[in-house]
């Protein structure tokens, strides 16, 4: 190899190293206690809470019960696509991290989950909650049920929601706006409170599995 390769080469593996230190150090977030945790909004149960078996489906109508939930942090948001604020600014958020957890690689992106729970399965077919769901992020799942089986769900991780009227004889749905976390046993581990935020979700998926 001549001089002048040599030195092509040198080059690209020196950028290639401090491009993966870079991605690295930005990644590198140091982990949070409880306490710090909760002087972000995050408040995580004293002891994880078993989930009763549920049997939801996904977007893509496949069965989503407890077997999804397992070897990864899920994070579930009740809403619906009709939601006006709440719905999509949440949803962003979680979009935004789910991104980043991406451009860092498969070590940081396989335990990351991101789930959407329509609370309004009237409106929203499963067609449209996909939809909904993957723009925000293609991996993101958007999950349907009949309005009983989803509440039995929800009444398990403290999330409730309300078919309301609004104007015109239409309705609305009011609805818990926090991000459910749940860990890679498929237990029921703390929430997220509103409002969210891309950083404080990723600092909680990262501090969490680094310790768990």
């Amino acid at each position: 190899m001549s001089a002048v390769g040599r030195t092509v080469l040198l080059c690209g593996v020196f950028i290639t190293l401090v491009v993966s230190m870079f991605v690295y150090s930005t990644m590198q977030i140091p982990q949070l206690s409880d306490d710090e945790l909760r002087d972000q909004g995050v408040f995580l149960l004293p002891r994880p809470r078993d989930i009763a078996p549920f049997e939801l489906q996904d977007h893509l109508g496949q069965v989503f019960n407890n077997s999804r939930l397992l070897d990864q942090w899920t994070f579930v948001f009740f809403g619906f696509t009709h939601c006006p604020d709440i719905c999509p600014t949440s949803m962003s958020e979680l979009g935004q991290v789910d991104t980043k957890l991406r451009q860092a690689g498969a070590e940081f992106e396989a335990g990351f989950q991101g789930v959407l729970v329509t609370v309004d399965p009237e409106r929203d077919t499963p067609e449209l909650l996909g939809q909904y769901a993957t723009a925000f992020s293609p991996r993101f799942l958007g999950v349907w049920g009949e309005r009983e089986r989803t509440a039995e769900f929800a009444q398990q991780v403290n999330a409730v929601f309300a078919k309301m009227p609004a104007d015109e004889g239409g309705y609305t749905m009011d609805h818990t706006g926090n991000i459910i976390i749940i860990n890679p046993r498929g237990h029921y581990h703390g929430f997220i409170k509103l409002p969210h935020e891309a950083e404080t979700i990723r600092l909680t998926y990262q501090s969490l599995a680094a310790r768990f």
